[in-house]
């Protein structure tokens, strides 16, 4: 158990960092939502369902990534002000790697999941249910920023994070896409040992 209160206090920590003079508080609270409510649902079924070390770890990573971006906002994280400098870039693309991230550490959870319960046996479909929930999420959480656009207005400019490029909304789900293909490529075969270990022997 000590593994999960040490991945519980790191996640504190870095939610209470990314708190402390952002942005605007508007803007924090819309971005570290999805960690914290991810957390709460995690630990209510924490006793029923325990997902792998690997899966949880990259959770978290996944929580530092959206609270940095909380933090900043995505238009504004310092590290990729100084990227668009020196690659002469046209905005901000650290929203990029939220995207990506929003494809590539979902993945783990639908992956396993979608083994664990025994929804899918071959390999064949679990490669593409993986993808396509995975860009289902995306597409809902592009669906959560237009209609905060519409409630808000300009209020949404800095969650939106579009920085003036109209193919924006396209590209983030493309970027998801890119990062649930990426999990199946390179980590499949280590999620397979980590589930391995899950599974109780027969």
């Amino acid at each position: 158990m000590k593994k999960y209160w040490i991945l519980l206090v790191l996640f504190a920590l870095a939610l209470i960092l990314s708190g402390i003079k952002p942005h605007d508080y508007f803007t924090w609270v819309l971005e570290v939502a999805p960690g914290v409510v991810g957390l709460a649902v995690l630990l209510f079924t924490f006793k029923k369902f325990r997902f792998t070390d690997l899966t949880y770890i990259m959770i978290l990573i996944h929580c530092f990534i959206l609270f940095l971006g909380g933090h900043y906002t995505y238009a504004e994280v310092p590290i990729f002000n100084w990227i668009q400098d020196v690659f002469d870039q046209s905005r901000n693309n650290y929203d990029k790697v939220g995207h990506f991230a929003q494809g590539f550490i979902p993945a783990f959870i639908i992956r396993e999941l979608l083994i664990r319960q025994n929804v899918v046996s071959k390999r064949g479909w679990l490669a593409f249910l993986t993808v396509s929930v995975c860009a289902t999420v995306s597409v809902f959480y592009e669906f959560i920023e237009w209609g905060m656009a519409l409630l808000v207005g300009e209020g949404a400019d800095a969650f939106l994070g579009m920085q003036g490029y109209i193919w924006d909304t396209q590209s983030d789900m493309f970027f998801a896409c890119i990062g649930a293909t990426t999990m199946l490529i390179v980590f499949s075969r280590l999620h397979d040992k980590q589930i391995a270990k899950m599974t109780p022997k027969v």
